[in-house]
């Protein structure tokens, strides 16, 4: 069985998150490290896909500066997305070329092991065509944008666990008119640490991994 190595880094602004992120690209490239997988949470900020519409962001840079929400350009897919406290963000860092070649077949496995993981919470989440992400009842409970580079993964999901919807109201997520929701909105009362067992596990099942956790601080070493 394949091996992922899963890495808790806990709060860390989203500009240090990507810095890691390419130093991993670099190494899973060249085979000095197996696949990974980052789980994050980060500080106030949006960040803009290379296919963003800079109209999308509804409020005055001077406005977001106040409210201490960054504005970061980002090399994923897909328009506008926010970050935030209470989001559980995932970085896979996977050469697909070990798994398989197709994008594709890659975003539906991350919806998969999203639905999965928050199924154990009692919510059924879905897809709608033509949207990426994992919805509930109608409202966006998780986005997803990636980036590939010669098959490596990066970027990757963002699910609102007890995010402040609130702060969605200065974008138009992902480009689109249609409402957020998050686990606790919809009524579920887990964790942080629940959430993330959850998609490990889900992570795991539909990407054929044992997963291995290791500390943050093995990222320092190398």
């Amino acid at each position: 069985m394949r091996k992922c190595e899963l890495r808790d880094l806990g709060w860390m602004p989203w500009r240090d998150a990507f810095a890691v992120q390419r130093s991993l690209v670099d190494q899973r490239k060249q085979g000095l490290i197996p696949d990974q997988l980052l789980i994050v949470e980060h500080p106030h900020v949006i960040t803009l896909g290379r296919n963003a519409c800079e109209s999308n962001v509804l409020a005055a840079p001077e406005v977001l500066e106040r409210m201490g929400v960054a504005v970061e350009p980002a090399d994923r897919g897909g328009d506008v997305t926010y970050h935030g406290p209470g989001q559980v963000v995932g970085y896979p860092i996977l050469d697909l070329k070990e798994w398989k070649r197709d994008v594709g077949a890659y975003v539906r496995g991350l919806e998969q092991a999203l639905i999965d993981a928050i199924a154990r919470f009692g919510f059924a989440g879905e897809r709608i065509a033509g949207m990426t992400g994992v919805w509930v009842r109608g409202s966006k409970v998780a986005a997803i944008g990636v980036h590939l580079s010669r098959w490596v993964t990066s970027h990757g999901f963002a699910l609102n666990v007890d995010t402040d919807l609130s702060y969605f109201r200065y974008i138009v997520p992902c480009g689109l008119s249609r409402p957020v929701t998050s686990l606790r909105d919809l009524g579920s009362a887990a964790g942080r640490e629940q959430v993330i067992q959850a998609l490990k596990d889900a992570f795991a099942r539909v990407f054929d991994y044992e997963i291995l956790e290791c500390d943050r601080s093995s990222l320092e070493t190398r």
